[in-house]
């Protein structure tokens, strides 16, 4: 229950956004670690957000109009595409003032997400439950910067019912994956800027070297900001990454890892309450193994990750992330 836009939400959301802690330093035993990568933490607490206003506009593909301004609410989930899913239950389309987003707005009424947030379409209802659960409980953190998609996601999580869990779960459970992310091999990345908390690409045009980055950008910035499930996102990744990935993927690279089908599936889209991983945002599965590795997911589900990760580098994560993403989900 993330999401793009965070412009003001008082003193309030100050105080949360206080709670959450800064990029870890050191394990538990004072082992020291390296610093989560700023390129998948995205956050820029000081990018001016335009004010939004309430023109209805309107997307290709769509019979519905939606304004700026109610794109930026997050106790609504714009639904430009009713046909295409079951009716939204109320805490995904509006959530419950004061302390629950909707799930809707930051993850999409399809359940697609974005690279700031998660996609939850067709993932198990007991995992999503399970997940929800870690949130309250403090086992499931994030590294990095005080970002405000982990605020308002600890936020909504602590104050959700057992009963809005449930039919929040089983709504994304019941949804279909979308392939809507491309990964592209570059040496070089068109020019860009962190938009308060994802990429995109730069106006006045330009490239810049890639490195060891992932940088994933939305195709249309308008429709990403109206919220649209459709929204697709290119991901710029290393030369090689991909057939690296594949390797890590398939045979464990020769002990630094294991091999993911083990307990993902063949096809890497899950099996009974292990989530699907092909497809998914590589800017998000990085995030989550460094958070594996290093202690901010510590759930009950979290062990056998945690030994998996143990030997990953940066760039194998990188490899990993743009070999599954590059999978239909």
């Amino acid at each position: 229950m993330h999401g793009s836009w965070f412009s003001s939400f008082g003193l309030g959301f100050a105080v949360i956004l206080l709670t959450v802690p800064v990029a870890i330093a050191q394990t538990e035993n004072g082992t020291a670690v390296t610093a989560a990568p700023d390129w998948a933490y995205t956050w820029d607490p000081d990018f001016k957000v335009p004010v939004a206003d309430n023109v209805p506009q309107r997307l290709p593909g769509s019979t519905a109009s939606f304004s700026m301004e109610q794109a930026r609410d997050l106790f609504f989930a714009p639904n430009w595409h009713p046909e295409n899913h079951p009716a939204m239950p109320e805490v995904v389309a509006r959530g419950r003032k004061p302390d629950v987003r909707a799930c809707g707005s930051c993850h999409r009424a399809e359940g697609t997400g974005g690279p700031e947030s998660a996609s939850l379409a067709g993932l198990p209802a007991t995992y999503i439950a399970q997940q929800l659960a870690d949130f309250k409980s403090g086992a499931r953190k994030a590294s990095g910067p005080n970002r405000a998609p982990v605020s308002i996601m600890l936020m909504s999580a602590k104050a959700l019912t057992d009963e809005e869990v449930q039919v929040a779960a089983n709504y994304f459970s019941s949804l279909k994956p979308q392939q809507i992310i491309k990964v592209v091999e570059s040496d070089t990345v068109p020019k860009n800027y962190i938009e308060r908390n994802f990429f995109v690409l730069s106006k006045s045009g330009g490239t810049e070297p890639l490195g060891q980055r992932i940088i994933e950008v939305p195709d249309d910035v308008e429709q990403y900001h109206l919220r649209d499930a459709r929204t697709q996102f290119t991901a710029y990744v290393p030369v090689g990454s991909i057939a690296k990935g594949k390797d890590l993927v398939k045979t464990g690279g020769g002990g630094t890892t294991v091999p993911c089908a083990g307990c993902h599936g063949a096809d890497l889209k899950g099996v009974g309450p292990i989530p699907q991983i092909a497809g998914r945002s590589p800017s998000y599965i990085v995030r989550q193994l460094y958070d594996f590795k290093y202690g901010a997911r510590k759930g009950v589900s979290s062990a056998p990750m945690m030994a998996t990760v143990e030997r990953l580098s940066e760039k194998d994560m990188i490899s990993l992330a743009a070999y599954v993403a590059s999978l239909a989900p």
